[in-house]
């Protein structure tokens, strides 16, 4: 292991000037992410790698730098990432332009302490197998998710929350541009597995939903000539297998009859709820069977938040 350290590094200039005496001109420093400041791009990066990647809070940095033999208060790390976040700006809309520009998004929020005022706001994420592109906002509503969303209209992968089934009626009174919602299978069978203890009943249905999995598995295991030619057996066994262990699963459905108000009631009543939207993978193959990759890009947020606790202001969301 070797230990890192600090450097200052001092450039010196040469300066020239022409015979007369005037038109004085001096080489020109090395580029700085602050103009005339004293940290290097790759000092910014640095702590904004410790604290967004291994969620690393400014406090925990500062004494770390000092136990290393450099004095760096919080407010001038936190100077480095405010410069470095202006910077990258443009970055950050590409990539929202990236992403909504995918046929298949996947939608998730979570929550996320605003310290000023102590109050809940929101991180929404809108993802492709590719990228992932957060933006925090202080409501969970429809006009959020909007937000969010812009104006995508292809199909949008998500969960049971009925924000996104309110924004997509609101757009289409509107005559707006609309998206097509797609659920996720994971969030069905968690809710079975969560009941299952209590009633054993809720084992066929994990089985079944097993079954949608397995078809997944064999076709993206199975060698094909190109990608085509995968999608186009995908969309086949969907077609065919998985529409039959769904309408087996519909036929098993209509023979519980559990109380309302139970776990295992409230987990059918979610199914039942989103039936046509877990449904929607079948005639497309873009579609994922689950949301799990917008379930595992939330857990960097969630881990941030619990390390150096939300932010501090609007600028620092």
């Amino acid at each position: 292991v070797v230990e890192r350290k600090f450097v200052i590094i001092r450039h010196r200039r040469q300066k020239a000037r022409c015979k007369c005496g005037g038109c004085v001109r001096t080489a020109p420093a090395p580029a700085k992410l602050i103009v005339g400041g004293r940290y290097s791009l790759a000092f910014a990066v640095a702590i904004a790698v410790q604290k967004y990647l291994y969620h690393l809070p400014l406090a925990r940095q500062e004494r770390w730098m000092a136990e290393q033999g450099l004095t760096a208060t919080r407010q001038t790390l936190w100077d480095q990432i405010d410069a470095l976040a202006s910077h990258l700006q443009p970055s950050y809309k590409a990539l929202r332009l990236f992403v909504l520009a995918a046929p298949v998004v996947g939608a998730d929020e979570t929550t996320w302490p605003m310290l000023a005022g102590k109050k809940k706001w929101w991180a929404w994420a809108v993802g492709r197998p590719d990228a992932i592109y957060y933006v925090i906002d202080a409501s969970r509503s429809h006009e959020a998710a909007g937000r969010a969303l812009a104006n995508f209209g292809g199909t949008v992968m998500c969960d049971g929350y009925s924000a996104y089934r309110t924004l997509l009626k609101a757009r289409k009174n509107a005559g707006a541009n609309v998206f097509v919602l797609a659920a996720c299978w994971a969030h069905v069978r968690r809710k079975y597995v969560h009941c299952e203890a209590d009633y054993p009943e809720a084992a066929t249905a994990i089985e079944l939903i097993g079954q949608l999995f397995i078809i997944e598995r064999e076709v993206q295991s199975a060698e094909f000539a190109d990608d085509e030619a995968r999608s186009a057996e995908l969309l086949r066994r969907r077609q065919t297998d998985s529409v039959a262990v769904l309408d087996e699963l519909k036929q098993w459905r209509t023979t519980q009859r559990p109380l309302k108000k139970s776990s295992f009631g409230r987990a059918l009543q979610y199914m039942d709820g989103i039936w046509l939207r877990l449904k929607v993978f079948v005639n497309d193959p873009l579609v994922p069977l689950t949301n799990n990759l917008l379930e595992r890009g939330m857990r960097g947020p969630a881990i941030g938040r619990r390390n150096h606790y939300g932010s501090k202001s609007l600028r620092g969301t």
